[in-house]
């Protein structure tokens, strides 16, 4: 797209179907590779990834050549798709539906992905849970929560 001049970061974050703890830390570097791999193959910058045992954070840079919803069914189908031919898991993995998408200025990218990279850190204090209710009512999002991830019983 010539004279398109767009400058859109967005921490997309999605959960493990059923809340479980399936990402292993054994797997987890591999399983960024992979993710940051269909990322780029869609055009688009992967700055910041981490996926947690039961879900994942990313932050990209995103050209207005692709939806968001695009890439998100691109990574959850391609990731699901990867940890299952490597069967790192017991039966099929999938991913939950939906995700939620946040967007950030230049200015805050950095932090954002010290957030990301952090992520350990950062759940030794909060549940996913609080996390992402947490943004929602941070970007002053309207939700029902009957309608977010499930959530498992801690």
């Amino acid at each position: 797209m010539p004279n398109t001049y767009t400058q859109l970061y967005i921490q997309i974050v999605f959960a493990v179907k059923g809340r479980e703890n399936l990402v292993s830390k054994n797997n987890r570097e591999e399983l960024h590779k992979y993710i940051t791999g269909i990322v780029k193959n869609r055009g688009q910058k992967m700055i910041s990834v981490f996926c947690m045992p039961d879900h994942t954070h990313l932050l990209v840079g995103i050209k207005p050549s692709i939806s968001i919803s695009d890439l998100v069914r691109d990574i959850k189908a391609g990731a699901s798709n990867f940890v299952n031919e490597q069967k790192w898991v017991k039966g099929k993995f999938n991913w939950q539906e939906g995700f939620g998408a946040f967007s950030y200025s230049r200015s805050q990218v950095d932090t954002v992905a010290q957030y990301i990279l952090n992520q350990e850190e950062h759940h030794k204090k909060n549940t996913f849970k609080e996390e992402y209710i947490d943004f929602l009512e941070k970007f002053e999002i309207d939700y029902d929560e009957k309608y977010l991830f499930e959530w498992i019983a801690l």
